[in-house]
C-alpha cells in the first residue's frame, strides 16, 4: 500500500478519491503534555487500574439509590429492565470509552479531536459536566465527614433533642424528630427558601476543605497517588458492607425489609417510567461520558485485554448494587419494626385509657384490636388511633440525603454500640464518595493538561494545588443555609441530561465518524479479535437508539412538569413535612444554563472547526491537500 500527497486537486477530484478514513491501528501518536516528565505516565499494575475504575463506577448511588429505585418499582421485576439496560447500553458505552482511550494513549479531550476536530466539543462538554459534579459531590463529602466526627459522641447528637430552649428551636426538634432536627437544623442551619441564602455555616467549612484537601493528596503525583489510594478507598466499602449485612440479618425485622424490597410486582413494569429509571440508573452509575474512564484507559499498555475489564467492571457495579442493597433494607427493616412496635404501643395505651384496660386482658395488639371490634366497635371506630401497618413503614424508605442522613440515623439508634455502627456507616460512604471522585477530578485534571491550560513550567504539585482551591472557593455555595437546594439544583441540572447528550454523541462518533469498520480494526490490534456481533449492533444501533429514546422521554418528561424543591419551613402547617416551592425564575435560568453549558461546546467547536476549514479553502481554494491510498 502506498501513500503520497496529493496537491492543486478540485474539490471534484477530491470527491473522487479514495480518501481513508481515520486509522487508529497505526499506532498512537502520543503528545509531549507532561511537561514534568519524560518517563511515559502508566499504571503500576493492572490492579490499580481496574480498583480505579471500580472505585469510580461504584459509588453513593449504589447505596442510597438503587435500593430506592428497586423496591419503588416492583422489588425483583426492577431488575429485568436494570439488567437490559447495563446489557444493550452500559456495557456498550463502558467497553467503547476504554478502547479509545487505551487505543489514543489520550485523554477525553485528545481522544475526539483525534477522531475528527469537529467533535472536540464532546471532551470539554464532558471536562465542564466532571467539574460541575465535583463541586457538590465534594460537599456530599463534607457532610458525610461531619456526621463521621460526630458519630464518636455519646450519647450520638441526633439521639434527642437539645435540652436549651433559650433560643426556640427545640419547639421545631419535638414537632419533627431528633434525627430531623439535627439534619435539618444543627448540620445545614437550612433556610425556608432557596433565595434566603444566609451565611456560611462554620462547621461545614472546615469539613468541605477537608474532602478537597485530601482529593489533592490523592492526586499529588498523578495516577501513581491515585493508585495506591485506591487498595483502601476500593476494597474498605466492601469490607464494611460485609460487617453490615452481618449484623443487618441478625437484627428483627431484617427478614421483613428483604422480602418487601426483592418481592417482584410484575404489573408495575407496565409503567414506562420504570424503564425510564433503569436506564438512567445504569447509565449513570458506570459514570461513563464524565470523561474520566477514558483517561484512566491511556494509562494503560496497548495490548490490554479492554473488553474483558469493560465486561469485568460492569458486572461488579450491577452485583454492588444488589450486594448493598441486603444490609440497608435489612436496616430499614428493622426500623419499620421498631416503628411498628411504638406505633401499636402508642394507640394500646390510648385504648387502655379510654377503655380503661388493665392491659393483661390480651396477649397482642391484634387481640385487643380484634376483641375491641366485637365488644365496641362503634366507640372504637370513632378514636383517632395510628394506623400501624408494617407495609406503612416500610414503604416509608428515602434515597439520597434522606437516606444516609435520616433514615439510617434514626435506625443506628436502636442498634448496640450505636456509635460504632454510625462512624462504620459513613465511614464506608466517605471511602465510595472518594474513589467516585477520583475519576470525576481525574477526567478535569486530564483535559487541564491536554488543553494546556497551565503553563509547562508549573509544577503539577502547585496548578493540582490550585484547580483544588479554586474548586473548594466555588463549591463554598453549598455550605450557605440554601447550600442543600443549591446541591440539589447541581445534581438535577447538570448531572442528567448533559449526560446523556454526550454519551450519545461519543457512541456516534465512533460508529459513524470513525467508523465501525476501523474501530473493530482498532481492537483488533489491542486484544487480538474483532469485536463480535453483539458489540457492533449495540454500537451502531440500539445504544444510540436508546440513549435518544431516553433523552427524549427525560427532557418531555421535565418540560411537562413545574420544577419543585422540597423546602423545611417550621412555619409551614404540615410540618414537619417538607413544602414543595416551585423555583423562582432566575434559579430555574440558573439550571437550564447548567444543563446547557457542557453540551452547547459541542455545536460552538463545531462552527468553529467549519469556520477554520473555509478560511483555509478560502485562502487558497486550488490548494488543497489530502491523504490518499493507492490500492
Amino acid at each position: 500500500m502506498g501513500r503520497k500527497q496529493h496537491e492543486g486537486k478540485s474539490l471534484h477530484d477530491v470527491e473522487l478519491l479514495h480518501v481513508k478514513p481515520l486509522a487508529l491501528n497505526e499506532g498512537p501518536r502520543k503528545e509531549e503534555l507532561i511537561a514534568e516528565t519524560e518517563e511515559e505516565v502508566k499504571w503500576e499494575s493492572k490492579i490499580q487500574y481496574l480498583l480505579t475504575t471500580v472505585g469510580f463506577a461504584v459509588g453513593l448511588g449504589n447505596i442510597w439509590r438503587f435500593p430506592y429505585l428497586c423496591q419503588t418499582y416492583g422489588g425483583g421485576a426492577f431488575l429485568i429492565p436494570y439488567l437490559l439496560a447495563l446489557v444493550f447500553e452500559g456495557l456498550p458505552l463502558l467497553y467503547l470509552e476504554m478502547a479509545i482511550g487505551q487505543r489514543l494513549r489520550k485523554g477525553s479531550i485528545g481522544v475526539w479531536n483525534e477522531i475528527s476536530p469537529f467533535l472536540g466539543g464532546v471532551g470539554i462538554g464532558a471536562m465542564m459536566i466532571s467539574f460541575g459534579v465535583t463541586l457538590f459531590y465534594n460537599c456530599v463529602l463534607g457532610w458525610v465527614m461531619w456526621y463521621f466526627v460526630n458519630s464518636f459522641r455519646n450519647p450520638l447528637p441526633w439521639s434527642k433533642c437539645p435540652e436549651d430552649n433559650s433560643t426556640g428551636l427545640n419547639e421545631e426538634c419535638e414537632k419533627s424528630t431528633p434525627v430531623n432536627y439535627f439534619w435539618y437544623r444543627e448540620t445545614l442551619n437550612i433556610s425556608s427558601d432557596i433565595e434566603e441564602s444566609g451565611s456560611l455555616q462554620w462547621w461545614l467549612v472546615p469539613c468541605l476543605a477537608s474532602a478537597w484537601f485530601m482529593i489533592y493528596i490523592c492526586f499529588i503525583k498523578g495516577i501513581k497517588s491515585v493508585g495506591k489510594a485506591v487498595y483502601v478507598t476500593t476494597t474498605l466499602p466492601y469490607l464494611l458492607l460485609t460487617i453490615f449485612m452481618i449484623r443487618a440479618l441478625t437484627l428483627p425485622g431484617a427478614i421483613d425489609g428483604l422480602v418487601y424490597l426483592f418481592t417482584p410486582d410484575w404489573a408495575i413494569l407496565a409503567n414506562p417510567q420504570v424503564w425510564l429509571d433503569a436506564s438512567t440508573q445504569i447509565f449513570f452509575s458506570l459514570s461513563v461520558a464524565f470523561g474520566g474512564l477514558i483517561a484512566f484507559s491511556s494509562f494503560n499498555p496497548e495490548r490490554n485485554n479492554c473488553e474483558n475489564d469493560a465486561i469485568l467492571v460492569g458486572i461488579i457495579n450491577s452485583a454492588t448494587s444488589i450486594y448493598a442493597s441486603i444490609p440497608i433494607f435489612a436496616i430499614l427493616g428493622f426500623k419499620a419494626k421498631n416503628n411498628l412496635e411504638a406505633c401499636q404501643d402508642e394507640n394500646i395505651l390510648m385504648l387502655g385509657e379510654h377503655f380503661n384496660l388493665n392491659g393483661s386482658e390480651t396477649a397482642t395488639y391484634e387481640q385487643l384490636i380484634g376483641q375491641l371490634n366485637e365488644t365496641n366497635p362503634m366507640e372504637l371506630a370513632k378514636m383517632s388511633l395510628k394506623e400501624c401497618d408494617l407495609s406503612i413503614f416500610l414503604a416509608q424508605s428515602a434515597s439520597g440525603t434522606g437516606l444516609a442522613f435520616i433514615s439510617f440515623t434514626q435506625a443506628v439508634l436502636e442498634m448496640p454500640v450505636p456509635q460504632l455502627w454510625a462512624a462504620l456507616f459513613f465511614l464506608m460512604l466517605f471511602s465510595l464518595g472518594l474513589s467516585s471522585m477520583f475519576g470525576t477530578v481525574g477526567g478535569v485534571l486530564n483535559s487541564i493538561i491536554e488543553l494546556r491550560l497551565m503553563p509547562k513550567w508549573l509544577r503539577r504539585e502547585i496548578w493540582t494545588g490550585l484547580v483544588c482551591l479554586g474548586g473548594f472557593l466555588i463549591s463554598l455555595i453549598f455550605t450557605l443555609a440554601s447550600g442543600n437546594y443549591w446541591v440539589e439544583v447541581f445534581n438535577t441540572y447538570i448531572g442528567s441530561i448533559p449526560l446523556l447528550v454526550i454519551a450519545f454523541f461519543e457512541v456516534v462518533g465512533v460508529a459513524y465518524v470513525h467508523g465501525i469498520k476501523n474501530f473493530s480494526d482498532d481492537i483488533y490490534f489491542m486484544t487480538g479479535k474483532k469485536p463480535n456481533w453483539y458489540w457492533k449492533i449495540c454500537w451502531v444501533v440500539i445504544s444510540p437508539l436508546m440513549l435518544l429514546v431516553i433523552l427524549i422521554q427525560y427532557v418531555a418528561i421535565e418540560a411537562g412538569q413545574t420544577p419543585m424543591f422540597q423546602t423545611w419551613n417550621p412555619d409551614y402547617a404540615l410540618f414537619p413535612q417538607t413544602e414543595a416551592k416551585p423555583y423562582p425564575p432566575w434559579v430555574f435560568g440558573i439550571g437550564i444554563m447548567l444543563c446547557l453549558l457542557p453540551p452547547i461546546f459541542i455545536p460552538l467547536v463545531f462552527l468553529y472547526q467549519c469556520i477554520q476549514t473555509y478560511r483555509r479553502f478560502d485562502s487558497n481554494p486550488w490548494s488543497f491537500s489530502v491523504e490518499i491510498v493507492e490500492e
